[in-house]
């Protein structure tokens, strides 16, 4: 069972009072307010003295702190301005601590890192996270670790299995090792969500499966079939190509693979076998 942290928060609504900051819901915006929490995600981090560390959305800076206090160089990417003015000012005396002012989902990895070694942590808006954590896997200048804190529900796509897989888990599991640390429930956060949150640890991939054909191709076919996800794949597939379903079970067929069975029941390897099968 993942374990789950509840501890005491402290009381940031007066500093958040102080500096007239309000969390932006459509930013999607909640702080996590707890230093226990902040100290066990640098835990399952690793990061070390001068490990060179990207923090996205670093908020009112509670994490950043932490990370700088372990000797980590870090750099935060914020897009809210007024978060930003704040962690300048309230940093400006720390010469390990940089600051971009971009969207997470947009932002230019190779020249923010110089093309050095470098972690990922973040605490994710739940609305952006899937396509920030792709954004920095699939880059050429993927991390070679990810700390992340997602959505529980999101995390548990993250890090599913066949049986219960999902494109993110797909792309997941292609690009890096994931597993949940453990679950953090809302009242660590001002304000606090709805939902509960979990800390996901990726270790990203030195080396990837397939040719970088065949993985566009899965993702291309993939997509299509998780479109239909209640169909069978060959079905999915015969209509997403729009070919002859008896071409399909066939194709599939001579890859070793039941036409008859689910997308989210086949596995990274299963769909790069597809993939070859059915080239672009």
């Amino acid at each position: 069972m993942t374990p789950t942290l509840q501890r005491s928060s402290t009381n940031w609504q007066k500093i958040l009072r102080k500096h007239n900051i309000k969390p932006t819901r459509s930013m999607g915006q909640n702080f996590l307010v707890d230093t226990a929490v902040v100290q066990s995600i640098a835990d399952v981090s690793n990061i070390e003295e001068n490990d060179l560390v990207i923090e996205i959305g670093p908020g009112m800076g509670i994490l950043t702190r932490e990370l700088l206090s372990r000797g980590a160089t870090v750099v935060g990417v914020e897009l809210d301005r007024e978060l930003a003015n704040f962690l300048k000012q309230d940093l400006a005396d720390v010469r390990t601590f940089s600051l971009v002012e971009r969207d997470a989902r947009h932002v230019d990895i190779g020249q923010i890192t110089g093309g050095k070694p470098y972690q990922v942590a973040a605490n994710l808006p739940y609305s952006v996270a899937t396509v920030i954590i792709r954004h920095f896997m699939e880059s050429p200048f993927a991390p070679t670790r990810m700390t992340v804190m997602v959505q529980k529900e999101v995390a548990e796509r993250m890090t599913a299995t066949p049986g219960s897989m999902s494109l993110l888990g797909l792309a997941t599991d292609l690009y890096a090792d994931a597993h949940i640390a453990f679950v953090v429930p809302p009242e660590v956060f001002l304000p606090p969500p709805k939902v509960e949150s979990a800390v996901v640890v990726l270790d990203v991939r030195q080396s990837l499966r397939g040719t970088q054909a065949m993985r566009d191709r899965m993702f291309e076919l993939a997509t299509m079939a998780f479109q239909r996800k209640r169909k069978t794949i060959s079905n999915g597939l015969s209509m997403g190509l729009d070919r002859p379903k008896a071409e399909l079970d066939q194709v599939l067929e001579q890859t070793g693979i039941d036409p008859r069975r689910r997308p989210q029941e086949l596995s990274v390897d299963e769909w790069l076998e597809i993939a070859k099968g059915l080239p672009a």
